[in-house]
């Protein structure tokens, strides 16, 4: 997959690209993976992880502070920052290091406005377009910085989406990743 990075979410296109870099994510694990959702990986305890072990804790010892901006959303190929719950983290402040990229699904009309009722959004004429045609995650804008979007390789994340997984949804055969930078 090749992604481009957003401007507008400067810290956490920065934070990314420093542990890029550092070569941090080479080696772990897309640990949680949900069909028609997403696939999430970053957790530092993933590296050398014995089958089983129970993953999605791990953390860098620090937070990226929460840049929402309307028009970045989780269409299809969204590079989102995982968090914790709004109960723990009421700033919804960003995971350092680990991410999920959306798959999702496509949504017809009538799912929308019952999406819009239940989240109390109000989605723009653009993000009913993207959603009724490519697909995403809708209920999640507003709640999760998206700081990236696949360009290349849409059809890697339906590959990984589709592996058999155990519980807590981590792929029962080890799915590594391996991040370098590409500079324009």
């Amino acid at each position: 997959m090749k992604v481009q990075l957003y401007n507008e979410t400067p810290q956490h296109r920065d934070n990314f690209l420093k542990l890029v870099k550092e070569g941090f994510y080479d080696g772990l694990l897309f640990h949680r993976v949900i069909r028609n959702f997403m696939i999430q990986g970053g957790d530092p305890t993933s590296k050398n992880a014995k089958p089983g072990q129970p993953l999605g804790a791990g953390n860098l010892g620090y937070t990226v502070p929460a840049e929402f901006k309307p028009n970045l959303i989780h269409r299809k190929g969204a590079l989102a920052a995982a968090r914790q719950g709004d109960q723990v983290n009421p700033k919804k402040a960003s995971s350092a290091s680990q991410f999920y990229i959306v798959q999702g699904n496509v949504w017809d009309e009538p799912n929308l406005q019952m999406m819009e009722k239940r989240f109390g959004k109000k989605f723009t004429d653009t993000q009913r377009r993207i959603y009724t045609t490519v697909g995403g995650t809708p209920h999640l804008d507003g709640d999760y910085t998206v700081f990236g979007q696949v360009v290349e390789g849409l059809g890697v994340i339906d590959k990984i989406a589709a592996v058999q997984c155990g519980p807590a949804d981590r792929p029962v055969k080890d799915v590594k990743m391996k991040i370098y930078v590409v500079e324009k």
